[in-house]
C-alpha cells in the first residue's frame, strides 16, 4: 500500500470533527512556524495546518508521479529523461539508435501515463527530477 494510500485510509477513519493533536517541534523548525505566522498574519495553528495539507499533497503527488514513472518501459523512460534533458526527437533517436518516429511513440505513451498531452507538460512536471544518470 502507497504512502497515499494509507493517508486516505487514516482520513476516511478520522472523525468527522477536527481533532486537536499536540506536536513536539524543534526550536528552529518552530522558530521558523512563528516568524512565518507573524508575516502572513495567520495563526500559528492554522499556518502548521495549511504547511502539512501542503506537505502530504507534495507526498501524494511524488509518488503518483513515482508510479507513473515505474510504469514506462525502459526505452520510454530513456526517452523521456532525454526529452526531460532538453534533446530533440531526432537527437534523441540517434542516441537510442531508433528512428525519430519511434522517439515520438515513446514519448506519446509517456505522456498518456503521466496525463499529460505535450513533451513540454512532461518536462514541467518531472522538472525537479535528476536525470543527469541518462546522459
Amino acid at each position: 500500500m502507497t504512502l497515499w494510500q494509507h493517508l486516505v485510509t487514516w482520513l476516511q477513519r478520522r472523525p468527522a470533527t477536527p481533532t486537536r493533536r499536540e506536536f513536539a517541534l524543534d526550536s528552529h523548525l518552530f522558530a521558523t512556524l512563528q516568524t512565518l505566522a507573524r508575516q502572513t498574519g495567520q495563526p500559528e495553528d492554522a499556518l502548521a495546518n495549511d504547511l502539512l495539507a501542503t506537505g502530504l499533497h507534495a507526498l501524494s503527488q511524488r509518488d503518483h508521479l513515482w508510479q507513473c514513472w515505474q510504469s514506462l518501459t525502459p526505452r520510454e523512460q530513456q526517452a523521456t529523461a532525454l526529452a526531460c534533458l532538453g534533446f530533440t526527437n531526432r537527437q534523441i533517436a540517434a542516441r537510442m539508435g531508433i528512428s525519430p518516429e519511434t522517439v515520438k511513440s515513446h514519448l506519446r505513451a509517456a505522456t498518456t501515463k503521466f496525463g499529460v498531452h505535450t513533451k513540454a507538460e512532461l518536462r514541467l512536471l518531472l522538472e525537479n527530477w535528476d536525470f543527469s544518470a541518462w546522459l
